[in-house]
C-alpha cells in the first residue's frame, strides 16, 4: 500500500516536457529567400560631368521590414566645381504609399562630387529600409543630383531616352516588396 501511495504522489507530481522543437518556429511559414540582386543599366547623363552607368539592388526582391542595399556605379564625364547631393526618392509602384527619402552626399561624405575626376568610375552605396507597415507590391527607385547651396538640380542631357519624370530626376530602379508572413 505504501509503493502504491509513492507511486501516486510520483505521478501527480511529474512535469511534462514538451516534445523538442525548433522554438519559435512552432506555426511559423519559412520564408521564402530574398531574391538574387539585379542590376539595371542607364546610362543617364547628368550635365553632361556624371553618367549613371547601373544600379545594383541587393536583394532584387524584399520582403516589407528588410533592409536592402543599393549601388550607384557612375562614370565621371567632366570635373564638377559644386558638392552635389545624390536625391533618392524611393515611391510605390502604385501610388498609395508616400514615398520615403534616402537622399545623401555621395560615399557617406567621404568624395565629395568636386573630387571626382574625369573618367574616374564612382561607386555611391546606400542602403533603403522598408518600413515594416508598408504595405506595397513593389517600390521605385527614383534620383538625380541636386545643389544643397541653390536647390538647382544637375540637369538630365538625355532625358528623350532615359525614364524620367520630366524634372531631371530619373528611374533608376524597380524592385518587388512582399507582405510580411
Amino acid at each position: 500500500m505504501r509503493s502504491l501511495l509513492i507511486a501516486l504522489c510520483v505521478s501527480l507530481t511529474a512535469c511534462i516536457v514538451p516534445a523538442p522543437t525548433s522554438e519559435g518556429t512552432q506555426g511559423v511559414k519559412a520564408r521564402p529567400p530574398a531574391g538574387p540582386p539585379q542590376e539595371f543599366k542607364s546610362g543617364a547623363n547628368f550635365g553632361d560631368s556624371v553618367e549613371l552607368v547601373s544600379t545594383i539592388v541587393a536583394p532584387g526582391s524584399a520582403f516589407v521590414g528588410d533592409t536592402v542595399r543599393v549601388g550607384l556605379n557612375f562614370k565621371v564625364l567632366k570635373q564638377m566645381d559644386v558638392d552635389y547631393m545624390i536625391f533618392v526618392h524611393v515611391e510605390d509602384i502604385d501610388g498609395r504609399v508616400d514615398r520615403l527619402n534616402v537622399d545623401h552626399a555621395p560615399m557617406r561624405g567621404a568624395r565629395p562630387t568636386s573630387k571626382w575626376t574625369a573618367g574616374e568610375m564612382v561607386r555611391d552605396e546606400f542602403e533603403i529600409p522598408i518600413p515594416p507597415q508598408m504595405n506595397v507590391r513593389g517600390l521605385n527607385i527614383l534620383m538625380g543630383f541636386w545643389d544643397p547651396k541653390t536647390d538647382a538640380r544637375l540637369p538630365l542631357v538625355n532625358k528623350d531616352v532615359i525614364p524620367n519624370d520630366g524634372n531631371n530626376r530619373i528611374m533608376a530602379a524597380r524592385f518587388q516588396v512582399t507582405a510580411a508572413q
